[in-house]
């Protein structure tokens, strides 16, 4: 851990920062995540009833409001909460907002202050803005999932980092801190539309900007950065592990070389397009002949861009990520990566607590809010509102 349990709170970045963030997957709340672990106030505002399970594993520093925004009363209720608050974060369909009285017209006529983040998979206008998506579709649409994958294999879609998390929740935090920025000149608020498609396409800019270069002039999967280099490859170790090499300059090309015991004077040159596939063979038959470990020995310390690929199990053993504490346990004892980037003054301090179950601080965020012990209660008796109150071992 570093630097205690939230004791820099007070002195974080976005300290002071009211963020209502409506509960959906993966990208909002990793939008939300990245706000609460800068010191920002983030609400996570859950359905009711309510599911037994939260289904958001990035609650990190969030409390939990359940609340049944379909009731007039629930959606007055979080109308009434936008007054008091600098940012809202919501995920829905386009239209879906609007339909419960609760668009950015209404919101930010109440709250000129406010910065309405809508985050979708096709934004709020175009073709597909009412159709259901996924990270896939988002990076398919795109253009950048036509450049993945091997080639003679089918494009390949990296998990749902890509446009769920990059060009989703980083994309709409960095627009976030750009609209909060812009307000300490205007004093007011704007509604900000992040696309996943849009996203993940200005996240692709360089291979855009790049094509005259002539970097992707070949086939997927033939070029210098997508597989196609034998010195820009995985290669698995004898001990079923792997090293990933990134020896793409001539200096460097020729220090991996040397560690692998290979004489240049015999070896075809570097750019030798026709020549890869066999060099990739080679170069093959050579890691497979050591450990990971044994490689690492070699390599470390060089610059021939070789590094094993580490598994979650080893990550944070790794001498480097200790050395820069790169990962956090929190207080059950879990391992996730820490908030990046750091800044000298400021850190990022996440919290070490366990993510809030949902409707777990209700009451106490509604009465800071400025509702009355009565409208709370009310609320409880006409079931639009949930608390749940920790029980033991859940």
């Amino acid at each position: 851990r570093y630097l205690g349990a939230r004791q820099g709170a007070a002195a974080m970045a976005l300290s002071g920062v009211r963020v209502l963030e409506l509960a959906g997957l993966a990208p909002a709340p990793f939008c939300g995540m990245i706000l609460a672990d800068f010191g920002a106030r983030v609400v996570r505002v859950d359905r009711t009833p309510r599911s037994t399970v939260a289904t958001d594993v990035q609650g990190r520093g969030k409390r939990s409001l359940a609340i049944d925004l379909k009731r007039p009363s629930g959606a007055a209720a979080l109308r009434r909460m936008c007054r008091g608050a600098d940012v809202l974060i919501e995920p829905f369909r386009h239209g879906v907002m609007e339909k419960l009285g609760l668009g950015p017209e209404v919101l930010l006529q109440e709250n000129p202050r406010l910065i309405y983040a809508r985050l979708t998979g096709f934004g709020q206008t175009g073709k597909y803005a009412k159709s259901a998506g996924h990270d896939i579709n988002y990076l398919a649409l795109s253009g950048v999932l036509s450049k993945l994958g091997r080639k003679d294999e089918n494009p390949y879609a990296p998990l749902n980092l890509l446009a769920d998390f990059a060009g989703g929740g980083v994309m709409c935090a960095v627009g976030i801190v750009t609209a909060l920025y812009e307000r300490t000149r205007s004093g007011r608020g704007q509604v900000i539309d992040a696309s996943m498609v849009d996203g993940v396409a200005y996240l692709s800019s360089f291979l855009w900007k790049s094509q005259n270069l002539g970097l992707w002039n070949r086939p997927r999967g033939e070029n210098l950065l997508d597989s196609g280099a034998p010195f820009y490859e995985t290669y698995k170790t004898s001990d079923g592990k792997f090293m990933a090499v990134g020896a793409i300059e001539p200096q460097f090309y020729k220090q991996l070389i040397k560690g692998l015991g290979l004489d240049s004077d015999k070896l075809p040159s570097q750019l030798s397009f026709s020549d890869w596939p066999e060099m990739k063979k080679k170069f093959a038959s050579v890691f497979a002949q050591k450990t990971q470990a044994e490689w690492c020995s070699i390599f470390d310390g060089t610059d021939a861009c070789v590094t094993p690929v580490l598994s979650f199990d080893d990550v944070a053993s790794h001498q480097h990520n200790k050395q820069r504490s790169s990962f956090i346990k929190n207080d059950q004892e879990e391992i996730s990566p820490k908030p990046a980037p750091l800044l000298s003054r400021t850190p990022a301090v996440p919290s070490f607590k366990r993510d809030p179950f949902i409707g777990e601080h209700t009451e106490e965020i509604l009465l800071e809010y400025g509702f009355t012990k009565q409208e709370i209660d009310k609320l409880y008796s006409d079931k639009v509102i949930e608390f749940s109150k920790p029980k033991a071992n859940l």
